[in-house]
């Protein structure tokens, strides 16, 4: 393993003020936050109202403190050859988990272990017309590796590109791929590049309602001013290179999430994520990372997160290691309950293949609760640690390659291809 990097603290930049010419979003119901005591009430505003109102974007301070202590790497001090693996790995190892996932995703426990044994499924089986398909989780993700490289080649051209439009602009090319056109002004500006001419990334794997609906409309969401109240699983599915480039992961990776999912812990949990990548990606072995997102963020997680991964970490100390325990934590259609199991099976981990295993083998969202562990152990072990039969079997395994080189090459400050990632 090796030594964890000097780390700079850097500033968070979360906006303070209001736009007086922009209204205050009108919150909509989205179909996939549940109701009850953890999600919306029945009058449409978030049931838990007093933490609502005591979230950091209300007052901004609190949030704006706790988003600076999760440190950006020094690069210095982070040598290639030792982050080429970890970025690799976690890119592929996602995209391992997600595949792996795919053809049980709408399956319950049982129905795995009728078709498959009681072990339940142990290798890509057919889906999507093949061994290894990947779904809309690893094309997210891509997308999102590519926003972040191009938000980068504009900074070097002296372009002051937020990070956050770069993301929006790269989820409007994936929303493309997926044969839908988006109300917002960006949208034709936005169609160029070469992820998006990639064929096999304009297939239709299962598409979260909720991204595509909400980026068909004419602006973002954001932090600020929510776009709906979902706290579905597709906006931390797809954060992890944030956490990889390691720029203010956690308030970029809450952002970013919050483009399309407005719900606090539809966002917040991917914040986390980002900064349990981060961690990871320098050196910090998994447990320690998840000690530290829990303890330096939990003034901000907030009662549904924190719990969550509270309830992970007291899961791996103490449960009963199996299907039925990852059960207990969740589906993982939601936000916190797919962080939840992500941390669960990463600090069960005995080996890449087992942790993956022990994510998808449940009766839900399996394809993004093995993607994001995948994303864990990929970045903290390396990619040789994933089984070469996986790598090799993978889906658009080059060209995920081909974006982790990228982004760690803009990590690092290396010239980048304008060509493939023009500056805007």
């Amino acid at each position: 393993m090796p030594r964890a990097p000097t780390r700079t603290r850097c500033a968070c930049s979360v906006a303070s003020r209001r736009s007086p010419n922009r209204p205050a979003s009108r919150v909509r119901r989205s179909r996939s936050a549940p109701r009850g005591s953890d999600g919306p009430g029945s009058d449409g505003r978030h049931a838990d109202a007093t933490w609502t109102r005591c979230l950091p974007w209300a007052g901004r301070r609190r949030f704006a403190a706790v988003a600076g202590c999760v440190p950006c790497y020094d690069v210095a001090q982070v040598t290639h050859p030792d982050l080429t693996p970890r970025f690799r790995g976690c890119l592929l190892g996602g995209a391992v988990g997600d595949a792996l996932g795919a053809a049980v995703e709408f399956m319950r426990l049982p129905e795995i272990q009728s078709r498959f044994g009681a072990a339940g499924t142990q290798d890509y089986a057919e889906v999507y017309g093949r061994r290894g398909a990947i779904t809309d989780d690893t094309q997210m993700t891509l997308f999102t590796a590519e926003g972040l490289i191009r938000c980068r080649a504009a900074r070097a051209r002296g372009v002051a590109l937020d990070p956050v439009e770069a993301l929006h602009r790269a989820y409007l090319r994936w929303l493309h791929t997926q044969a839908q056109r988006s109300a917002s002004p960006n949208y034709d500006d936005a169609l160029d590049g070469w992820l998006i001419r990639v064929p096999a990334l304009h297939s239709q794997r299962a598409p979260g309602n909720t991204c595509l609906s909400a980026l068909t409309l004419a602006q973002a969401g954001s932090v600020q001013y929510p776009i709906n109240d979902s706290k579905g699983c597709g906006g931390v599915m797809r954060v992890a290179p944030v956490g990889l480039l390691g720029e203010r992961p956690f308030e970029i990776g809450c952002q970013a999430c919050a483009i399309t999912h407005g719900h606090p812990a539809g966002y917040l949990a991917g914040g986390a994520f980002a900064a349990l990548i981060a961690y990871v990606t320098g050196g910090t072995p998994i447990a320690q990372a998840v000690a530290r997102v829990r303890d330096e963020l939990g003034a901000v997680l907030g009662g549904e997160v924190g719990a969550a991964i509270d309830a992970a970490m007291l899961a791996a100390a103490r449960a009963p290691r199996g299907p039925h325990t990852v059960e207990s934590l969740g589906g993982g259609w939601i936000a916190e309950e797919a962080l939840a199991i992500a941390i669960y099976c990463a600090l069960s981990a005995r080996d890449f293949s087992d942790g993956v295993l022990l994510a998808v083998n449940h009766g839900g969202d399996s394809d993004s609760t093995g993607s994001l562990v995948g994303n864990i152990l990929g970045a903290a072990w390396g990619v040789d640690a994933i089984p070469r039969p996986w790598l090799d079997q993978l889906e658009l395994a080059e060209e995920i390659t081909c974006v982790a080189d990228d982004l760690l090459a803009a990590h690092l400050g290396a010239p980048l291809d304008e060509a493939r990632y023009p500056p805007r």
